[in-house]
C-alpha cells in the first residue's frame, strides 16, 4: 500500500459518495482507515441496499467504531495522507468547523486540521442557511476543502451512479495521491458544437 487515507462516513443523504471514493482508494491501492456514525449506516441501507454496509467494509483496511475516540486515526502521530468525509452532513460540519471533537470523525477531521493535513468535506444540504455557510468558511478558514457534491454537467453523465463517481473522484484527486482519477474537461471541437 502506498499511502493511508481516513474515509469518514456521516449521516446526510449521498451514501453512494462513500461508497464510490472507496472504490477508487482500493483501486489505488490506498490503505482507508473507515469510520461511519449510525445515521451513515442507516443511509446506506435506505439509499443502497442491505449489502451496502458490507461493500464498503471490504473494500477499506480499517474500520473504527465512532465512539472510539482512543482509535488511532485520533492522533496526529498516526500517520495518513488526509481525509474525506463522504457524504459530509451539516451536523458534523457545525463540530468540525467549531472544534468539537465529540466523535471519531469529528475528531479525525480536526487532527487534519492541525496537522495541515488534507481534509475534504462533500457538504451535503440544500439549500444552504447562512449558520451552514459560517460553518463552511471557518472549515476552509482552518484548511479543508469544502466539495459540494454538485454534478459536472458538462460530462453529460447518463446516471447517478456516472455523477457520484465523478464527485468521488474529484474528492481522491484532491489528496493529490496519484494521477487524475475524474474525468477532465474537454473543449469542445468548435465545428462540432454547432
Amino acid at each position: 500500500m502506498s499511502a493511508r487515507v481516513i474515509l469518514g462516513v456521516s449521516g446526510a443523504s449521498g451514501a453512494i459518495l462513500a461508497l464510490e471514493c472507496a472504490r477508487i482508494l482500493a483501486r489505488l491501492d490506498v490503505a482507508i482507515d473507515l469510520t461511519l456514525s449510525p445515521m451513515a449506516e442507516r443511509t446506506l441501507l435506505l439509499e443502497i441496499g442491505p449489502e451496502a454496509q458490507a461493500e464498503l467494509e471490504a473494500l477499506v483496511t480499517h474500520i473504527h467504531p465512532i465512539r472510539d475516540l482512543g482509535a488511532s486515526i485520533a492522533s496526529g502521530s498516526y500517520p495518513v495522507a488526509g481525509m474525506i468525509v463522504a457524504p459530509c452532513s451539516m451536523r458534523s460540519l457545525a463540530a468540525i468547523a467549531h472544534g468539537l471533537d465529540d466523535n471519531l470523525l469529528t475528531r479525525a477531521a480536526g487532527v487534519q486540521l492541525k496537522e495541515r493535513r488534507p481534509l475534504i468535506l462533500l457538504a451535503r444540504e440544500a439549500p444552504l442557511t447562512l449558520a451552514h455557510l459560517r460553518n463552511m468558511t471557518a472549515a476552509t478558514e482552518m484548511g479543508g476543502t469544502i466539495l459540494p457534491p454538485v454534478p459536472a454537467f458538462y460530462l453529460n453523465p447518463q446516471t447517478t451512479l456516472d455523477i457520484a463517481r465523478q464527485i468521488a473522484a474529484r474528492a481522491v484527486d484532491l489528496l493529490r495521491l496519484a494521477p487524475p482519477q475524474a474525468t477532465a474537461w474537454a473543449t469542445p471541437d468548435p465545428d462540432t458544437s454547432r
